[in-house]
């Protein structure tokens, strides 16, 4: 990783983004079983599509994900008004309409697209956001994405206790975001459909927004030809009735049907490769977030 760094940084933009997809290719080689399981997510997810559709759809998943890591490390490099110039901003509106309201923003996505940018480039063109992570694996990519966010002064919280920070952070007013796109096996699950099957999924988003009034902002970073990126705010999702008879699940479920919407349109752009539907969350599983409705 350190040697594909020092590479990156070196060579012009167009080259590089070819090494991140050449290095996406070997990913795709190297990693049979989650090019299996991705497969396999593929075909659920679009039965009317052949096997040969869903495996094109899928290389050109890994060799996106080896840009975005490229492009990360090549970012880490960047001066901040740099990163700005290749970064076409939509929706700017929606996210100063819902800062002017006072209550905090939250912000969600997936792993989908360049979701690692997008976190820094909304740090140095809107204000940094307090948000939710796991450590990864990889320690020496862990310490770069953490100096990176660092340096945008983008904070973030571990999962466990997350609740608590992200409540406190919109109280301050500040600007939350959080991922949906994982399997959640703790209380903080509630079921939901994504691509028609059952996924247990993160209710701290909803639980947040309504007990804060907090607005709940979808976002999304596309990547565009010549190596420039398109950063997309949709209007804030909209809460559930007062007479809803389970408001967090409806507003979960309506934040996972925009992140859906998404990938249906670029499937290529999520990352397919992770056990994202498992077993189902058990009956009377609670919200981690129960205290805070």
């Amino acid at each position: 990783m350190v040697a594909v760094r020092h590479v990156a940084r070196w060579l012009p933009r167009r080259l590089s983004l070819g090494l991140g997809t050449a290095l996406g290719r070997l990913f795709h080689a190297l990693h049979r079983p989650r090019r299996e399981l991705a497969v396999a997510n593929l075909r659920a997810a679009f039965p009317a599509r052949s096997d040969g559709e869903c495996r094109a759809v899928l290389r050109a998943t890994f060799e996106q994900f080896g840009r975005h890591v490229v492009d990360f490390l090549n970012f880490s490099a960047m001066r901040p008004e740099r990163m700005l110039e290749l970064v076409e901003v939509v929706g700017a509106a929606h996210v100063e309409r819902a800062e002017a309201r006072g209550r905090g923003v939250m912000y969600f996505t997936g792993h989908f697209g360049s979701w690692e940018l997008q976190v820094i480039v909304h740090a140095y063109r809107f204000g940094p956001i307090v948000m939710v992570a796991r450590t990864l694996d990889n320690p020496l990519l862990e310490r770069m994405i953490e100096h990176l966010r660092g340096r945008a002064g983008t904070r973030v919280v571990p999962r466990r206790g997350a609740v608590r920070g992200l409540l406190g952070a919109l109280k301050r007013r500040e600007s939350v975001g959080m991922m949906i796109d994982q399997h959640m096996h703790d209380r903080s699950a509630v079921e939901v459909t994504f691509f028609r099957r059952p996924a247990s999924t993160t209710s701290a988003i909803a639980a947040l927004a309504l007990r804060t009034g907090a607005p709940v902002i979808p976002v999304f970073a596309l990547p565009m030809p010549r190596g420039r990126y398109r950063l997309i705010y949709e209007p804030p999702v909209e809460p559930p009735g007062p007479d809803d008879p389970d408001p967090v699940r409806t507003y979960t479920q309506r934040c996972t049907d925009v992140l859906e919407a998404y990938v249906r349109r670029y499937p290529h752009l999520w990352l397919w490769m992770h056990r994202r539907w498992r077993a189902p969350a058990g009956p009377g599983a609670a919200s981690d977030a129960e205290g805070v409705r």
